[in-house]
């Protein structure tokens, strides 16, 4: 098995089941890693979870790479007690959309996170200190970078595919740009190759929040401490952007906590059904994120943009060679189905093997992340079909 390999189910099975019971990895670089800003680290650690098992030929390996607010915990469980699973088991295990069975999968929490991998709470070596806002600026290229060093490190020699969605499509593009010979297919979810002016303006209310709390100190607080209370509407404010108006109000509409009563309270306290959602949003956010590391990865999709960087989108996917599926979703209002079709147009530009699909949904951004049997079938068609497409995009 190699390494960094899960303990799973000893049985697997081609019905769709969990991986089990999973154990994490952490990859440590040893040498100096320069980032796009020129700023430098004299190594650094990125935590990973694999699931199933790397073939002879070490090309049946799918990264999955994760959004924001996620992390490298994509499927199974890491105690048996565990009520929660991975943030994408649904889809993620033996005879699942992305099978287990067939495939060896991967997913590492993004350089400059907070779980596990080295990013501004890590401590500094030569200070003793946590980095704070000494880390270097982290950009989307820096994560892939690291990502390819990690996949060195697991002797994978290809990838058959390279999926995720919103800010892991974003990588999930870059992977294909980089490294070109490397990426066999590219599926890329409610992303964008573009942050629009709304989605930086969001970022930057979250960032406000958190900065304008006095616990930030200029980013210097410890690890028990810190601006929670700017971090948490930080999350709240975002997580909006993640849902729909018709998603939000077909889950609470304008019910009342049961304490409220139905008539008017004069008060500012807690009366709704949203506004109690919101608040768990925000204090559950705080308990496992690092608000430093919301500033930085914010930062790093507010900069990514494919076609700045290139000089046009056909410039930036000269050398893609991935056969490619973008999916977007119709109600998805943070990277809507313009910007993901924007991608593919280019890619059929450029004569690249590319297709689009769109989901119709009410569920907002976070659709990717929600059961889909619509989305599951998708998945599994672009992942396992052995023969060529015939590219059909009548949009």
């Amino acid at each position: 098995m190699p390494e960094g390999s899960t303990v799973s189910d000893p049985s697997p099975t081609t019905e769709a089941g969990s991986v089990g019971l999973v154990a994490t990895s952490d990859f440590t670089y040893g040498q100096p890693f320069t980032f796009k800003s020129g700023q430098e680290l004299s190594g650094f650690t990125l935590r990973y979870e694999t699931y199933g098992k790397l073939n002879e030929s070490c090309d049946n390996a799918i990264l999955i790479c994760h959004a924001l607010s996620g992390d490298h915990h994509c499927a199974g469980r890491h105690l048996a007690e565990d009520r929660k699973t991975g943030w994408w088991d649904n889809i993620i295990g033996p005879g699942k959309a992305i099978d287990t069975n067939r495939f060896f999968v991967i997913c590492s929490n993004s350089l400059g996170g907070c779980s596990g991998s080295t990013g501004p709470s890590s401590i500094n070596p030569a200070t003793g200190r946590a980095y704070g806002i000494t880390f270097p600026f982290v950009t989307i290229h820096d994560m892939v970078r690291s990502q390819k060093l990690l996949m060195d490190h697991l002797g994978v020699r290809a990838l058959h595919a390279v999926v995720g969605g919103s800010m892991g499509g974003m990588q999930a593009l870059l992977w294909a740009i980089l490294y070109p010979a490397f990426v066999r297919r590219l599926l890329a979810m409610a992303t964008t190759a573009r942050e629009g002016a709304q989605a930086i303006a969001f970022n930057e209310v979250g960032r406000q929040a958190i900065m304008q709390d006095p616990a930030w100190n200029k980013g210097d607080y410890t690890l028990e401490g810190g601006p929670r209370g700017g971090l948490a509407i930080a999350r709240m404010m975002a997580h909006i952007t993640y849902l729909s108006d018709a998603s939000m109000d077909r889950k609470f509409g304008r019910r009342k906590k049961a304490q409220a009563g139905n008539g008017d309270a004069y008060t500012f306290d807690m009366q709704f059904e949203v506004e109690s959602y919101l608040r768990y949003q925000g204090e559950s956010f705080i308990n496992r994120f690092d608000a430093n590391s919301y500033l930085y990865i914010t930062r790093a999709l507010d900069q990514f943009d494919l076609g700045q960087a290139y000089g046009s989108l056909e410039s930036a996917f000269k050398p893609v060679q991935a056969e490619t599926l973008v999916v977007g979703f119709t109600s998805d209002w943070l990277f809507p189905p313009e910007q993901n079709r924007a991608i593919v147009l280019a890619l059929l530009r450029d004569g690249k093997r590319a297709s689009y699909a769109e989901l119709a949904t009410d569920l907002g951004h976070d659709s990717f992340l929600l059961e889909s049997e619509e989305l599951y079938a998708l998945v599994r068609g672009f992942l396992e079909r052995t023969h060529e497409p015939v590219v059909d995009f009548s949009i």
